[in-house]
């Protein structure tokens, strides 16, 4: 069995694991070798692939609202940030906005969410119904008191592309990228050691994890930590429409069912009911969640979804934290040198970003410089203080 070591290893090497890799790469300040396992190197079943690939800054929690702040910026400047070889990747980011809508029962919370959103610098606009009928005619707002739209700075983007690029900037900046299952111990020493399905085995005093609930919660398993991280299931579903609607959003329904432009037609899906949400791990179409849910709340919200078009569909999978639908971030107390990236439940692509920095200046010099992002420690699992998101999609 060979042996090795290195100074950092990510396991996971999909977006969250490729951004923390390259930033700590790219730091002046950092020197070690650096090395990211990926057990699905074609990507084909990993989130950051499947993903509806969208940013908002409508979150009611101001730390998800000052990732996203910098995510904007991040994705706007992405050409520039993660060039290779005079080569600038593109992720077709466009700036549509989210459109929240809220029935009256629910309008409170819209403007209270509203309110810290301004409060922090995001660009967001609030409607009421006449407004909103102005600024989207095409809207059926009989039932609703108003509407949160993001004027700039939110909106959809090539998540894939953003995953390639981080990619390639690492590699670019010599990290080391292995296809290989993973599994870790503690050496005894202060180190862990990750033993690769190769065979090889890797000694590092760091290790990341962020392989996202299919192997990221057995990861921790393995080094003595339990964390509500499960897989979910959310069906993707796409459909072309004969009438053109213009400065179309991606827009949620007050029942969190959302759509948006792809291309020439729209892209749509819903978390299906609690009782039909089982952990999951295969990738197969709920079509009666698109029938039954989906297809009727988006007609009667938009009547000119009344006559579409179906077209393809899939599904993808979210590491969905139980505990309160927020990532655990940062590094464990009591394990020294294992880091968590883990249960972004829908929001990773977003955050990966600021994530990857923070998770790079936490390793690199101990400490968030940028943005603390220690209220999203797993330590307020073992003091049961959860954050409480409204927006959770």
């Amino acid at each position: 069995m060979a042996e090795r070591t290195a100074d950092v290893v990510v396991i996971g090497g999909a977006v969250m694991g490729s951004s923390v890799a390259c930033h700590l790469a790219g730091r002046e300040d950092f020197k070690g070798r650096i090395l990211v396992v990926e057990a699905d190197p074609a990507y084909e079943t990993c989130a950051s692939a499947r993903s509806a690939a969208s940013i908002r800054q409508q979150f009611s929690t101001a730390i998800n609202i000052e990732i996203s702040l910098y995510g904007i910026r991040f994705l706007r400047e992405v050409g520039a940030t993660l060039e290779v070889n005079a080569e600038r990747p593109a992720i077709d980011l466009h700036e549509g906005g989210y459109l929240f809508l809220a029935t009256p029962d629910k309008v409170d919370i819209l403007e209270e969410n509203h309110r810290l959103q301004r409060d922090l610098g995001a660009d967001i606009g609030i409607f009421d119904p006449a407004g909103l009928q102005q600024k989207f005619p095409w809207l059926d707002v009989s039932d609703l008191a108003a509407g949160c739209h993001g004027l700039s700075g939110e909106g959809w983007f090539d998540g894939y592309g953003l995953m390639q690029a981080f990619r390639k900037k690492a590699r670019a900046l010599g990290v080391e990228y292995i296809a290989a299952q993973a599994s870790v111990d503690a050496t005894g020493g202060g180190d862990w050691r990750t033993r690769l399905s190769n065979g090889e085995t890797v000694t590092a005093p760091v290790v990341v994890n962020c392989a996202g609930a299919a192997g990221g919660t057995e990861i921790c398993r393995q080094a003595g930590l339990e964390v509500p991280v499960v897989p979910r299931k959310r069906c993707v579903f796409t459909f072309d429409c004969r009438e053109k609607l213009d400065r179309f959003p991606l827009l949620i329904d007050p029942t969190g069912t959302y759509v948006r432009p792809e291309g020439t037609g729209y892209i749509c899906g819903s978390a299906p009911p609690a009782d039909r949400d089982p952990d999951c791990s295969d990738f197969e179409v709920d079509h009666v969640l698109f029938e039954e849910h989906i297809w009727p709340v988006l007609a009667a919200r938009v009547p000119a979804f009344e006559a579409i078009r179906p077209g393809p569909s899939w599904a993808g999978s979210y590491d969905m934290n139980l505990f309160d639908h927020n990532a655990f971030i940062g590094a464990v107390p009591g394990m020294k040198g294992f880091y968590l990236a883990l249960g972004f439940s829908g929001h990773g692509l977003q955050q990966s970003p600021a994530v990857g920095r923070g998770l790079a200046e936490l390793i690199a010099t101990g400490a968030y410089q940028s943005l603390d992002l220690s209220p999203l420690s797993i330590e307020r699992l073992a003091t049961q203080r959860p954050i409480l998101e409204r927006n959770v999609v």
